[in-house]
């Protein structure tokens, strides 16, 4: 389904006007609905390229644009624009986020720095207290998930941070607890491993927070919904990410069209 005229009307005004040469030579740049509806084609089905319908404007215009759009980082600012327009009118619940990863296989020589078998990168997120995407990252497979967790912070699209994150047992770090409180005034609520040896430092009051931790299972579902990020095709991480990126696009504008 290609974007309707509500869902154009939010995007247009943040994307970059179409190039104009001074001299008029050359072909002038195809609408840039058009070319977002064939990118959102491939983001949607997970096809090559090559496989773009006629519809569309060609494989190579598409991609020559999502290319743009990546290098220039105007995917990451409509993301950014989005979120903090849903904060600044109070959409948003940031006092209790929810923090987890999710694993895409890799097809295309994505980088691994562990054994053959972790082939494959990670999407970090940060959901806000409705599911919303906070922030999106990526790394590797191998690393465990509570070394990310500062990156994941640090790609936070709002102004504000979170009160309480909240994470499954992976999580379940004194070392991390404290330097978020220290550092950046957060609570980490993570139920205690099952192994642990030192004092258990969460009480039962914090942890019924934990029960809504499905809010970021729903996240990630609706990102699968977009088949390009089931599986990781692209060979280089940052045209991995700007399609997670826009997927997290689709999502929040959803909050401004209903």
């Amino acid at each position: 389904m290609d974007l309707t005229d509500a869902q154009w009307a939010v995007l247009h005004p943040l994307l970059p006007r179409p190039r104009i040469r001074r001299d008029r030579r050359g072909r002038p740049w195809r609408d840039p609905r058009d070319v977002l509806n064939g990118i959102l084609w491939i983001l949607r089905t997970g096809a090559p390229w090559a496989d773009l319908p006629a519809r569309y404007p060609s494989p190579k215009t598409c991609h020559r644009r999502f290319q743009h759009w990546r290098a220039d980082g105007t995917l990451e600012a409509v993301l950014r624009a989005l979120a903090q327009d849903l904060e600044e009118r109070g959409q948003l619940d940031l006092s209790d986020c929810f923090i987890d990863a999710t694993y895409a296989g890799a097809k295309k020589g994505a980088p691994v720095s562990g054994p053959p078998a972790a082939a494959g990168t990670k999407i970090m997120a940060v959901a806000d207290g409705a599911g919303l995407p906070l922030s999106v990252s990526i790394a590797s497979a191998s690393p465990n998930e509570v070394t990310l967790v500062d990156a994941a912070l640090d790609a936070l699209l709002t102004e504000g941070t979170p009160a309480h994150l909240i994470g499954d047992k992976a999580y379940d770090s004194d070392a991390l607890g404290a330097r978020l409180r220290q550092e950046r005034r957060i609570e980490m609520i993570a139920p205690h491993r099952r192994r642990r040896r030192r004092p258990r430092t969460q009480d039962g009051r914090a942890l019924r927070r934990y029960r809504r931790r499905w809010k970021i299972e729903r996240l990630f579902a609706w990102l699968h919904n977009f088949r390009r990020l089931v599986t990781r095709y692209e060979r280089h991480a940052a045209n991995f990410l700007a399609f997670v990126q826009l997927g997290c696009i689709m999502i929040l504008l959803r909050s401004f069209v209903r």
